[in-house]
C-alpha cells in the first residue's frame, strides 16, 4: 500500500541571481495537497518571479522544486505542464482572436490526448468539445461562446482562463493576480470559481493577489514574501497579527520568521 503525498508543491532552498543581483533567496514552501495558499508581499518582493520559477519560465540558481514527490527543478514548461501544473499570468494568455469555445477546446484536447492543433478544430459533438462546454458552463460563459477572447470583458477574461485550467485538469494551479482590473462587481463571483476549482477537481491552488481582504477570506494559508524571501507561512489570522508581516507593508521588515 503506497503512503500518500504530504506535500503536492516542495520547495527548498531555492535562489536566483541575476546579473549578480539577488532576486530570490533561500525560498522555503511547503504545500499540502488539495489546498488554497495565498502569497502577498510589497511590490518587488519577487511573487510572480517565484511563478515564474515554479512554472519553468525562469531557471533557479539554488536550490530545488518537488511536485508530487517528483524533481522538477530542470523540467521545461511544457513537462511541467503534462504533469499537471497550470498557470495564469498577471495580463491574459488566452488567444484573443479565436472564440472562447475554442480557447477552451484546445485545453480540452491536449487533456483528451490530443496537442494543441490551431488548424483543425474537433466538431461540436466531439468529446474535447463536450468537455469544454462543461468548463464555461461552470464559469458561467456559454453565452459567448462564439464571441473573440479579446473581445470579452477583462472579469470574463479571468473566468475564461479558469476554465481553460479546468479542462486541462491540473493538479496544481498558479494563480497570477486573478483579480486585477476586474470590475468589482465580478470579485465574488470569480472568487466563486476559484474555490469551485479546488472542490471540484481537488487540486492545489498557489495564488498572488493584491486584494487582501479577498485573498484571506479564500486561503487556508498565507506565505509573506520580503526582499525575495518567505518571511512568514502561516493561517490568514496569524498572519495578519503578526508584527513582522506589518512591519514588512510598511516597508521596515528585518530578520526572518519561521
Amino acid at each position: 500500500m503506497s503512503t500518500p503525498l504530504t506535500s503536492a508543491l516542495r520547495i527548498e532552498g531555492l535562489g536566483l541571481k541575476i546579473g549578480g543581483a539577488t532576486i530570490l533567496k533561500d525560498v522555503d514552501l511547503d504545500i499540502a495537497p488539495g489546498s488554497i495558499v495565498g502569497v502577498i508581499g510589497p511590490n518587488g518582493a519577487g511573487k510572480t518571479t517565484l511563478f515564474n520559477v515554479i512554472s519553468g519560465v525562469a531557471r533557479p540558481t539554488e536550490g530545488r522544486i518537488v511536485m508530487d514527490g517528483d524533481d522538477i527543478t530542470r523540467s521545461s514548461v511544457p513537462e511541467r505542464a503534462r504533469a499537471g501544473l497550470g498557470r495564469t499570468f498577471q495580463t491574459s494568455s488566452l488567444f484573443p482572436r479565436l472564440s472562447v469555445l475554442e480557447n477552451v477546446r484546445l485545453a480540452a484536447q491536449v487533456s483528451l490526448g490530443g496537442n494543441y492543433s490551431l488548424v483543425r478544430f474537433p466538431r461540436r459533438t466531439d468529446a474535447a468539445t463536450a468537455h469544454a462546454l462543461e468548463q464555461l458552463t461552470k464559469v458561467g460563459l456559454t453565452h459567448k461562446l462564439d464571441t473573440a477572447a479579446g473581445d470579452i470583458s477583462h472579469g470574463d477574461k479571468r473566468k475564461l482562463e479558469i476554465a481553460v485550467l479546468l479542462a486541462t485538469r491540473s493538479k496544481i494551479v498558479l494563480l497570477d493576480e486573478p483579480m486585477a482590473g476586474v470590475a468589482s462587481g465580478d470579485v465574488a463571483g470569480l472568487v466563486d470559481n476559484i474555490r469551485d476549482l479546488q472542490r471540484e477537481t481537488g487540486c492545489t491552488v498557489l495564488m498572488v493577489e493584491h486584494h487582501i481582504d479577498v485573498l484571506m477570506g479564500l486561503v487556508e494559508r498565507v506565505a509573506v514574501m520580503y526582499a525575495g524571501s518567505i518571511i512568514a507561512f502561516d493561517t490568514p489570522q496569524r498572519i495578519m497579527e503578526n508584527t513582522l508581516v506589518q512591519s514588512a507593508y510598511l516597508g521596515r521588515a528585518q530578520g526572518s520568521a519561521a
